[in-house]
């Protein structure tokens, strides 16, 4: 999943929604309600691009392609990051939302418990060419083991290590790291000990589901799950606990992370790191943002994200999570037909190539990523990524209060560091067992 935030707010819906339907608020039939007319579709679709502005400017004319073909007008709303998983929740409650939007994919399974959600079973697949179109890894990350999706992949996402290639050549290093140890080695070169006024990495200690996700993965590196097998948090045990002093000691220990960037939100990191402020940046499909401020491609480099070992890989080698956008559609839409026509749409083999080249991304369809567009060097080390060494994040209900409950508990030790404060195994601990306890009230 991609620039997501929740807020408190968000753990109590999730939690009392379970069972909820929701009506598509903004649909026009004829036939008296029916669906075997539809003639227009509201979409919410999640803000993927540097601003809201270069979305509109992206879909508009493939949503005119779409209504040229089927008759089938499609009124747009581009929602940010921060407001979507909200104003998804509310709109399970009210029955006022869209008829098709698009959710990041690690919130599958806490919104597939609400019941709002279309069931992807065998016959809607069928609607859209089948499930077989998929790469599995991305419908996997579609909703809970053992139903049917909640969601169908739209862009498929993965994290790498983007470095500023003038800044390590200024600094005399080579290649990118492939360790951590490198890592912090590397950005301790350029940051020297904050006296450079140039730091080797950039967080954002204030965006909550960037922090999941590099706990997540430090996480498997450690050989630890945020989850057991029956989906109960387990977030105090030693792998979990390891992986998160790692992440915040960046800045605690290391000190490669400028101690601003505890409280920096989505995107300030790509700022800076555009701004030659910061060397290294750890992100998803991050080409677009930075060709919108200013840089070109040969002023920077991708690699995959680093790994004690040196080699990505499963198990203990996991270095990202399986990212991405998923596309849903709410159960009691008024036009199902028309909502059906529309992912059929958006996921077809033209549509795929077309969107995933826009924004950067993989297509999650095995067709159109043979299209020699997706073979740059930085979306083969995405590929190749989401190929062999992601994982997805745990697909249990409460995965959005993990989201919030973790997330804020690292914030809150970002901001210990920020202020020179000891970051230790003890306090870390501190942090995730309140996190823990959190979860059960």
């Amino acid at each position: 999943m991609r620039r997501i935030r929740a807020a408190a707010a968000v753990v109590i819906a999730v939690s009392t929604l379970a069972g909820a339907t929701a009506c598509g608020g903004g649909s026009d039939t004829s036939g008296g309600g029916s669906n075997d007319s539809p003639k227009t579709l509201t979409y919410w679709a999640s803000n993927q691009g540097p601003n809201i502005a270069a979305d509109k400017k992206i879909l508009t004319p493939e949503l005119k392609k779409f209504e040229k073909q089927t008759g089938i007008k499609v009124k747009l709303e581009v929602v940010p990051w921060a407001d979507l998983l909200n104003r998804i929740l509310a709109a399970t409650s009210s029955g006022q939302g869209p008829d098709v939007l698009n959710i990041g994919n690690t919130w599958s399974a806490s919104l597939q418990a609400t019941g709002a959600l279309l069931p992807w079973d065998k016959a809607n697949f069928d609607a859209i060419g089948g499930r077989d179109r998929f790469v599995d890894a991305a419908v996997g990350s579609a909703g809970a083991a053992g139903k049917d999706p909640s969601a169908v992949p739209l862009y498929s996402l993965s994290y790498a290590l983007y470095y500023n290639k003038k800044m390590f050549a200024d600094a005399g290093i080579a290649k990118p790291p492939a360790t951590w140890d490198e890592l912090v080695a590397d950005g301790q070169k350029i940051s020297k000990n904050g006296t450079s006024g140039k730091w080797g990495l950039g967080a954002e200690g204030g965006n909550l589901s960037e922090n999941i996700h590099h706990a997540f993965v430090l996480g498997k590196q450690h050989g630890a799950d945020f989850f057991d097998g029956s989906g109960k948090p387990t977030f105090t045990s030693p792998g979990a606990v390891a992986a998160v002093k790692q992440y915040v000691d960046f800045m605690a220990k290391d000190k490669i992370i400028a101690p601003g960037n505890a409280e920096y939100a989505q995107n300030q990191s790509l700022s800076d790191f555009s701004k030659g402020k910061t060397a290294m940046v750890l992100w998803q499909a991050a080409a677009t943002t930075f060709a919108s401020q200013g840089m070109k491609p040969e002023d920077w480099g991708a690699a995959p994200v680093p790994v004690e070992s040196g080699t990505p890989g499963q198990g203990k080698d996991i270095n990202s999570m399986v990212a991405g956008i998923n596309m849903a559609v709410f159960k009691n839409t008024r036009n199902t037909k028309g909502a059906l026509k529309f992912v059929k749409f958006m996921t077809s083999d033209d549509e795929q190539k077309i969107l995933n080249k826009s924004y950067g991304a993989i297509p999650p369809v095995k067709a159109a990523q043979q299209d020699p567009a997706f073979s740059a060097p930085d979306l083969k080390v995405l590929k190749d990524t989401l190929s062999n060494s992601a994982a997805p994040l745990p697909q249990v209900a409460s995965e959005s209060q993990f989201e919030t409950t973790v997330g804020t508990a690292i914030k809150e030790l970002w901001a210990d560091a920020a202020a020179g404060r000891a970051v230790t195994t003890e306090s870390v601990k501190a942090k995730l067992t309140k996190a823990q306890q959190q979860m059960t009230q």
